[in-house]
């Protein structure tokens, strides 16, 4: 009935009285004493009675923080910030690492388009027109050294009047439309050097620019810094002539043999201006080259003073061509006040001097020119002897880009308005020029040599849209109608493709693009033979009169183009459609540069905005630095 003792002994703790009553009385006294005391009871205890009085022993708690020195962190924390950044490792270092380390191919450029590949062919009608001795690698095998005893009469200019450039067909060598198509190349460099280089002919325009202002400059004495006459030809020819001369003759210029006169004029306010611009812009293309640079300025420097030495007056100066039966005929000059506002603002881009473009924004001489009035429909056409599109278009870009202010903001803005009304007749839909029904322009009202004109506007359109487009701005008016930046492009390209092949005949007008383009050129290095036979004057009738086509391709050139009906006479007798010019394909490489999409890819962009300005100093003066404070006053 009762418990049992299982474990044996006694249920009661056998104490000493006597002991327990002094251990009592010792409390009060001293509790070290008994603290001591209990220490000496557990000892005496066994395990299983210490049991009963202790319970169990207490586990040791872990330390779950970590000291880090200046934070103390829980170790759980620790924990999942050191294994969420190996999984951040794996999941997003490791792949980079491996995406490193993966070789990448380069980007290639997109491949050209048929603008690219005509323009490397339009490059080259101009080592076919080459005058003097050639470089070896010249490119055209059948063209040979000729003209070497050119300017043997001009004693006055260091190496003769030797190399530039022949016209067109025949072996003159015009200055006037050469120091246009000059102009036009260096253009189209500053412009858009970038797309020249994408395209590999970045070296190839500037050799052959250069052979033309290495000429150019031997045409005056461009190493003083005043002259009284220029060179303005080499060559002479008249209408229906009958003594040997270049245009009875036909030879090949290898086999020349007739005399060659040389003509200087002591007037010439249009042609010392035209070799002026085109010496200034030829300084800008090769602003790399500073002592070649220097010299084509300091020669425009020298032919611009002469050219406008007597336009402060109001005598009208005679133009270069007045009077000339030699010129009159092929190159005559309608006026110069154009010339003088288109040199003097390439003077001032090249420059920096602002008395150019106090010159070039003159009310006075704006006026003059008739630069501002719109009713004149010729004066919208942009050529070899209408400068003024093309001088607004560079005062546009002085205005978009630089927005120099007063003085020159009212005139700036004329010349822009200006720019954007001949922009408007470029359209078909405004009827301020024909079409053919094919959708030719016709800049030149259907006479010959028409696609010289449309190729010189076409390049103004296609630049004045990449002018808006680098200050994004989308369009503008033409009335009430607003036109895009992508009109202009498109009435560029619709141009350009007429003129490659897209055309009522299906044939280009530039020979060797495509598979249909003409074989008989007039032109008497590309129809006579390159056979060791040195044919007389008249003996190269012959290879005029073939109805072969022609031995000699001469590749990239442009030639006249077709009639107001979109009919072209495939003959070398026609003249006037199967010709080439200098000017000519000088506007063709411009126009096909500035509208080709190769070279887009690899981060061109419109135009470049920055070279043309290299020489202009700041508009607007720095801002001062403001002077130290004074210092503190002086105190005892």
């Amino acid at each position: 009935m009762y418990s049992a003792n299982h474990w044996g002994g006694s249920f009661e703790i056998a104490t000493d009285g006597a002991s327990e009553d002094d251990d009592s009385r010792n409390l009060d006294l001293d509790p070290g004493a008994v603290s001591a005391r209990q220490q000496q009871l557990r000892h005496e205890l066994d395990e299983t009675q210490q049991g009963w009085l202790l319970g169990p022993p207490a586990a040791k708690k872990k330390n779950r923080h970590v000291d880090l020195g200046c934070v103390i962190v829980k170790r759980k924390v620790l924990w999942w910030a050191f294994w969420g950044l190996v999984a951040g490792f794996v999941l997003v270092g490791l792949p980079i690492i491996i995406s490193k380390s993966i070789p990448r191919k380069i980007p290639r450029p997109p491949p050209p388009d048929q603008y690219a590949e005509a323009l490397r062919k339009a490059l080259l009608f101009f080592n076919a027109q080459k005058s003097g001795r050639l470089p070896r690698n010249n490119g055209v095998p059948w063209r040979g050294n000729s003209g070497l005893k050119d300017g043997s009469d001009a004693t006055d200019v260091k190496g003769r009047l030797v190399g530039g450039y022949y016209d067109a067909g025949d072996n003159i060598k015009f200055h006037f439309p050469m120091a246009f198509s000059m102009t036009l190349l260096s253009w189209s460099v500053i412009e858009y050097s970038a797309k020249y280089k994408a395209v590999g002919e970045y070296d190839h325009v500037r050799e052959l620019i250069k052979w033309g202002t290495d000429y150019l400059l031997r045409t005056f004495n461009s190493s003083a810094s005043s002259v009284g006459h220029v060179y303005a030809q080499v060559g002479a020819a008249k209408i229906k002539g009958k003594t040997p001369d270049d245009h009875y003759c036909w030879n090949r210029p290898e086999d020349m043999a007739y005399p060659r006169p040389t003509l200087s004029v002591t007037t010439a306010p249009d042609l010392g201006a035209e070799i002026a611009a085109a010496l200034a812009a030829a300084s800008i293309a090769f602003r790399d080259d500073a002592a070649y640079s220097t010299k084509l300025a300091h020669g425009a420097a020298t032919v611009y003073e002469f050219a406008t030495r007597d336009s402060s007056s109001n005598h009208h100066q005679a133009t270069y061509s007045s009077n000339r039966p030699e010129i009159e005929p092929f190159y005559n000059s309608t006026g110069y006040f154009d010339e003088h506002i288109w040199s003097s603002t390439w003077m001032y881009y090249a420059t920096g001097n602002t008395s150019y473009i106090a010159t070039a924004t003159s009310r006075e001489l704006a006026a003059r020119a008739s630069a501002f009035d719109s009713d004149i429909l010729d004066f919208s056409v942009f050529s070899w002897d209408n400068k003024l599109p093309g001088a607004s278009l560079l005062l546009s870009r002085l205005r978009k880009f630089l927005n120099p202010g007063y003085p020159y903001e009212e005139t700036l803005a004329g010349y822009h308005k200006a720019t954007e009304l001949d922009m408007c007749k470029c359209f078909r839909r405004f009827a301020a020029f024909n079409f053919t029904s094919g959708g030719l322009a016709l800049f030149n009202h259907g006479r010959g040599q028409p696609l010289q004109y449309v190729v010189a506007n076409s390049f103004l359109a296609a630049l004045y849209a990449d002018y808006m487009e680098a200050v994004n701005v989308p369009g503008w008016y033409c009335g009430p109608n607003f036109m895009t930046t992508n009109d202009l492009r498109e009435f560029a390209k619709s141009q350009l493709n007429y003129i490659l092949g897209d055309n009522p005949r299906k044939m280009s007008y530039v020979v060797g693009f495509g598979s249909r383009y003409p074989r008989h050129v007039h032109h008497r290095g590309a129809s006579t033979p390159r056979n060791g036979v040195r044919y007389s004057c008249t003996g190269g009738y012959r290879w005029r009169d073939s109805k072969r086509a022609d031995p000699n391709v001469i590749t990239g050139a442009m030639v006249g183009g077709p009639g107001r009906r979109d009919r072209f006479n495939d003959s070398r007798m026609a003249f006037g459609q199967t010709e080439p010019t200098l000017v000519g394909n000088a506007g063709l490489v411009a126009a096909l540069v500035a509208i080709t999409s190769s070279g887009r890819g690899v981060g061109v962009g419109a135009v470049d905005k920055n070279s043309m300005f290299s020489a202009v100093p700041p508009l607007f003066p720095a801002t001062p630095t403001p002077p130290p404070p004074p210092p503190p006053a002086w105190k005892p």
